[in-house]
């Protein structure tokens, strides 16, 4: 993880750092196995070669660098990896999970920041429905899962849903699908899918969330939530991790939090894929479009969630 020495908390654990605030020091990405047994990795192998061999059949495109290759390239991949080899607290820039002391109010892991190739691939795989994308993105929502577990018992994981219009847009759940693409790197945690959208208050403003600044968002998604009535059982009075793809202002995990309190469960954290800074963050949209000096699509950069 990303720490500095000499920074702990008042508990004397190691404080692990925001990655723009303290940046690892560069390094090759190795690829890892995501099976422990010998057969499951010789099947990955075949797959993959079986890729290769369909790319030079079908060429498509990289969606982040546009090489003609598959839909994502090994440098791009090998990008991410490195991206979210070390998974981070990120509640700090989230205004609705600190209060006006400091105070943290929902803890979050996130796997990297929403930026460069782990930003493309995320938009590419909401919005284009690039499916092949779910083992890479998978992998790295299993790395902050498995960061956000270290020393806590057993808990359920909690993916957040998706609204009935962006589903029949999508024709899937994003959440949903990456963590079907952590298989066997979460040996002893359950999924509890419980919550669900309502027709509260917070549905009755039209549009996406993307654009809309921190107030909004809130208003948006307060009381958009509850848990299944059928399911409060299952996760009333058991530790729950909330999972989502992108943390904006934490408005919706505020919400998620808010609706399994009201079951009865105990929400322990969350964990999300990429965190970013508030759409409202003064200067951070520009400084973001700065970061890469390639020519692609930076408006697939441009932070926020679009659900």
């Amino acid at each position: 993880m990303a720490t500095r020495a000499g920074l702990r908390d008042s508990a004397g654990t190691p404080l692990r750092l925001d990655p723009d605030l303290a940046p690892p020091p560069g390094y090759s990405a190795r690829h890892r196995a995501e099976h422990g047994s010998r057969v499951l990795r010789s099947l990955d192998q075949l797959a993959g070669a079986a890729a290769d061999l369909l790319s030079l059949a079908v060429p498509v495109d990289c969606v982040c660098c546009g090489a003609e290759d598959r839909a994502l390239c090994i440098r791009c991949d090998r990008n991410i990896r490195r991206l979210t080899a070390n998974p981070f607290r990120a509640e700090s820039a989230a205004p609705a999970l600190m209060d006006v002391a400091g105070t943290v109010l929902l803890p979050v892991v996130a796997a990297g920041v929403y930026r460069e190739e782990l930003a493309q691939a995320l938009l590419s795989f909401k919005r284009h429905g690039q499916h092949q994308l779910k083992g890479s993105l998978g992998r790295a929502l299993g790395g902050a899962v498995r960061a956000a577990a270290e020393g806590a018992g057993e808990f359920f994981l909690v993916p957040v849903p998706t609204g009935a219009a962006a589903y029949l847009n999508r024709g899937f759940s994003p959440v949903h699908l990456l963590l079907g693409g952590t298989p066997g790197q979460l040996p002893g945690l359950g999924v509890a899918d419980v919550l669900t959208k309502t027709r509260g208050p917070g549905l009755l403003l039209s549009g996406g969330q993307k654009g809309l600044g921190r107030g909004a968002r809130a208003k948006r998604v307060r009381g958009s939530m509850r848990v299944r009535r059928r399911a409060r059982n299952k996760v009333a009075g058991y530790p729950c991790v909330i999972v989502d793809d992108v943390l904006t202002t934490g408005a919706t995990l505020a919400e998620a939090a808010r609706a399994l309190h009201a079951a009865g469960a105990q929400v322990a954290g969350a964990v999300v894929l990429a965190a970013t800074r508030p759409p409202d963050a003064d200067g951070y949209a520009a400084a973001a479009a700065q970061t890469r000096g390639t020519c692609h699509d930076l408006e697939k950069n441009k932070p926020g969630k679009d659900e």
